[in-house]
Formats: C-alpha cells, sequence, structure tokens
C-alpha cells in the first residue's frame, strides 16, 4: 500500500498533523504539546526549502509549531508551472527544422525570415526556455516545488546541447514538477519513456539488431543501483529489454515499435524472463539500493554532505515499503533530528541557482529581462537545461572554487548596485515586486506597493560596497527591519568578518552579502 501524506486545515493548529501512511512504514514522532519553532530553525527551514527567505517570511513561521510549519510546506504541491509557457512549445521537431530550413533559404535571398514563423532558432528556444524557468523559479508560491523539479533534473540529466529541441525539454521539466513530490516509480517509468531523455541518451535509435547501452547503463548507474552493484551483463540485458522505444519525429512523442523490440530471453539481476523495460524497472525498483541511492542524495541536497547510514538505511526501508511516495521521504528527512540539528545550519554551499534566484528575491528586486542572470549561471558552472554531463552537477564544495568565488563576489556587488537605484522612465525608481510566497503561506500584510523614487547613487565598486550602506535604498522586503534581524536573515551563521548590526540598513545588508557567511545555506 502507498503512503500518502494527509491534509488538514492550518486554522488554529496547536496540534501536529496526521498522516496517513501505510502501517509501520515510518516512524512515529512521540506527542507532545504544540511549540513556537523560534526564529533561528525557521530560517533554516526556510533557507533548505526555498530560494532566499525574507525577514517577514521567517517571521510568519517562527511561532508555528515545527511539524505543522512543515506540513505546510509539502501541502497541495504545485503541479504546473505558474509561468507561461513560451509559444512554440506545441511544434514537432520536423516542423520545426522545415520552418528554421525555410528561413534560413529565405535570409540567404535577403528576405527576413523572422516573418515566416513563430519559430526561432533552437539556440533562441533554448534562451527562452532557460530565461522561463527562471522566472517561474522567482515567481513561484511553491519555491519547494522548484527545488524538487531541480534536483529531478539534475538526477535525470538530459541537455539542450545534445537534445537539440527545446519542447522536449520543456515537457520533461513539467513531468519534473509533476511528480516533484509525487512518485519516485511513476516518474522513473515516465523517464524511461520520455522523449528527452531518449534522444539524449540515445535510446530513439536502439533496436533489437543493435541495442545502444547509453541509458541501460545511465539507469543501472545513475538512476537506481549505483557503480559497483551490477554487472556489465546486467547492463546488456537492460539494453536488450530497451529495445523499440523511440520518438515520433512529426509530433516529438513517445512511440513504441514492437518489431524493433528484442523479446528473447534475458537474464538481469539474477532473475531471467522475456523482459521489456517496464520488467527491468519492476526488478530494480525491488532492489534495496535504489531505494538507498535516492535518500543519500536527497540527504547530501537538503541535510548535509555526509549522509548517516542507520538514517539512509532506516528511510531507505519506509521509501521503499510505501510505495516509493516522494512527499512522506521528505517530510521524514525534514523532521529528522539530522536535518534540526544546529551544527548543520550553513553546512551547504549554495548552488548557483540558489546564491542568485534567492538574492533577487530577497532583495525584491524587479528583474523584467532574465538572460542576464542566465548568463550568470554560466558563469558559475549551474544552468538549466544544460547540466555539464550525464551525472549533472557535482554540487556541494565542488560549487566554490577561486575563480567562482570572485564570480559571486561580482554577482553580489551588481545586485547591492541594483538595490542601490533601479532605471525607468520618469526617474530613478525601485518597484515593489509581488510576493507569491507570502500570499500563499498566509505571511504578514504587505507593505504600501507605491513606488519608492530614488535619487541617482554614485558608483560603488569592490570592497568600498562595505562602506556603502548611506547609498544603499532597502525594497520591501528589507525595508525598516532591525540590523539584528537582517544580519539573523542574512547569514546561517556567524560572519567571517566583524559586522556592526548598530550600522544603517543599508550597510548591514552591503556588508552582509559580501561576507563569506553568505555562501552557506
Amino acid at each position: 500500500m502507498s503512503a500518502r501524506l494527509g491534509r488538514r486545515s492550518f486554522v488554529g493548529g496547536a496540534a501536529a498533523l496526521s498522516v496517513g501512511l501505510s502501517s509501520g512504514s515510518w516512524s512515529a514522532f512521540p506527542a507532545r504539546a504544540a511549540q513556537a519553532m523560534g526564529f533561528d530553525e525557521a530560517r533554516h527551514l526556510l533557507s533548505r526549502t526555498a530560494f532566499g527567505t525574507t525577514p517577514a517570511e521567517i517571521q510568519a513561521l517562527e511561532a508555528v509549531d515545527y511539524p505543522i510549519a512543515v506540513d505546510r510546506l509539502l501541502a497541495n504541491p504545485r503541479r504546473e508551472a505558474m509561468t507561461p509557457a513560451p509559444d512554440w512549445i506545441g511544434l514537432g521537431p520536423a516542423e520545426v527544422q522545415r520552418r528554421q530550413r525555410m528561413a534560413e533559404s529565405e535570409r540567404k535571398k535577403g528576405v527576413d525570415g523572422k516573418d515566416l514563423s513563430i519559430v526561432r532558432p533552437v539556440q533562441e528556444q533554448g534562451r527562452e526556455l532557460r530565461n522561463w524557468w527562471v522566472e517561474e523559479m522567482i515567481a513561484t508560491d511553491q519555491p519547494l516545488v522548484e527545488r524538487m523539479t531541480m534536483f529531478w533534473h539534475g538526477h535525470f540529466t538530459s541537455s539542450l546541447m545534445k537534445v537539440r529541441y527545446p519542447a522536449s525539454l520543456f515537457r520533461q521539466n513539467a513531468l519534473f514538477r509533476r511528480e516533484a513530490l509525487g512518485n519516485y516509480a511513476s516518474l522513473l517509468k515516465a523517464v524511461a519513456r520520455d522523449p528527452a531523455m531518449l534522444i539524449y541518451l540515445d535510446g530513439r535509435g536502439s533496436v533489437a539488431r543493435q541495442p545502444n547501452e547509453n541509458f541501460a547503463r545511465e539507469l543501472l548507474e545513475l538512476f537506481t543501483l549505483g557503480e559497483g552493484h551490477y554487472s556489465e551483463a546486467d547492463i546488456k540485458a537492460a539494453a536488450r529489454a530497451f529495445t523499440g522505444r523511440s520518438v515520433d519525429q512529426e509530433s516529438g512523442r513517445f512511440v513504441e515499435h514492437g518489431g524493433q523490440h528484442d523479446d528473447g530471453q534475458k537474464a538481469f539481476l539474477g532473475r531471467s524472463g522475456r523482459f521489456d523495460g517496464d520488467d527491468i524497472l519492476t526488478i530494480l525498483l525491488a532492489h534495496p539500493r535504489t531505494a538507498e541511492m535516492i535518500v543519500e542524495k536527497l540527504w547530501r541536497e537538503f541535510v548535509s554532505l555526509k549522509p548517516d547510514p542507520a538514517e539512509v538505511a532506516r528511510l531507505a526501508v519506509a521509501f521503499r515499503q510505501g510505495g516509493y511516495e516522494i512527499k512522506p521521504l521528505m517530510r521524514a528527512i525534514f523532521l529528522s533530528a539530522a536535518f534540526r540539528n544546529p551544527a548543520n545550519r550553513g553546512a551547504l554551499i549554495k548552488s548557483p541557482v540558489d546564491l542568485i534566484v534567492g538574492t533577487v528575491h530577497l532583495l525584491g528586486l524587479p528583474v523584467p529581462e532574465k538572460t542576464g542572470l542566465v548568463r550568470m549561471l554560466q558563469g558559475l558552472g549551474q544552468v538549466p537545461f544544460d547540466p555539464p554531463n550525464v551525472k549533472g552537477w557535482a554540487g556541494g564544495e565542488n560549487w566554490i572554487s577561486t575563480y567562482t568565488l570572485l564570480l559571486r563576489q561580482q554577482f553580489l556587488r551588481r545586485m547591492i548596485e541594483a538595490t542601490t537605484v533601479a532605471v525607468v522612465e520618469g526617474g530613478m525608481r525601485m518597484a515593489d515586486r509581488p510576493n507569491r510566497r507570502a500570499d500563499r503561506r498566509e505571511q504578514l500584510p504587505a507593505t504600501d506597493a507605491t513606488m519608492q523614487v530614488m535619487e541617482p547613487a554614485r558608483p560603488v565598486e569592490g570592497r568600498s560596497l562595505r562602506n556603502a550602506g548611506h547609498e544603499v535604498r532597502l525594497g520591501s522586503t528589507l525595508a525598516g527591519v532591525d540590523g539584528a534581524v537582517l544580519l539573523r536573515t542574512l547569514l546561517p551563521r556567524q560572519p567571517v568578518d566583524s559586522l556592526d548590526a548598530s550600522g544603517t540598513a543599508g550597510a548591514i545588508v552591503a556588508s552582509a552579502l559580501l561576507d563569506t557567511s553568505y555562501q552557506l545555506k
């Protein structure tokens, strides 16, 4: 029986929420009186489950009982993006290629090909797609869903550089969002039929007479068991089982060619039969290592870089026995003693997406054009829809090098300068950006959404930003906040450099953003 998270209203939530789980799958937490979690634990929870967090968002949770706050974050996950999709999503690969060839032909004749079709070259579609997802990460009222979508994107990697059909990456992204907190078994089975994955790992050309082993190898090594738990013979058998799966060139959708499938006898992980791809997945999902591998990766993503073997084993058993439901697993991770341990606060390095999207949200900056943010992500080593290889982003301590740390500081200086003054027609202004996250979580009332007229700021560069507090004009997310609260919001641990909490709010924010501790979460 699959485990599923129960629902309840948060009105008067004095008691922890009940969770509908299959009997004995997950450890029960002892009954206790509800108690406020406090500012620092609320900050930690939001820093690991969102992209940046504001004082108002933290203060809205600090008086809430911790299990209730966790269930609030997990309740009713969004299955579709809020941001409208690009207009070219519905066109198939054959039509895209035909129109692009026509446009190129007309350009050579001196005709403006841009008027021939809504379709743009693949590079332009890729730019729009990356901008679209960055916009969704900034605008969403459920950042945990987007964090999980990014997690699955790094687990089941596909790249625009190889696929060359952006619409298929958009659909794959939609799949990751639908199952972000859904069911891993369903997600794995859908990925094995996903057109972007079939193109990326050469599965669409795998036929009985010539099986391609790429997908089978990554399925065992990266998606389920991990190295050391299978043989080359298992890879070959799995490759045969997945033959006949392909992509329709006209629609870009999954198709299955029975005549090209190898339906012969196969031996796989100690079992024998005339297995097809679904049979292989069923065997893998029954293997204990599959659940353990997913729990280990989620632990490194949300808790610490050193998973606790005993906790991983306990959670993996419950995950597998509960039918691979993701939401109860995430609840157990967030409620674990390790996640709540103060020693693990500030123990993870922010990914480039964490840093850039989180800083934009924290400062409340309006960013109409996302291309600049995507370029900075590229410089820092994490471009959405373009992971570096089949293993995805290594993450952890690999996010930081001497070079990328300098680039991170450069980005933060630019953000401080953008906070100082934003140029719009008619004068220098900073616009209040709607906080959809606050609306969803029933947080503190929004401040007056009127425009604040800003005077032009003098240039501020390099380390001098630490002393440029009188020039920094804070948006509604930080304006009027006590200096000590600002520091506790911005930094997960004590600052590396000495910071004066009694200074101006602008000086505190500028100094904290440039402190090394701001790179942590």
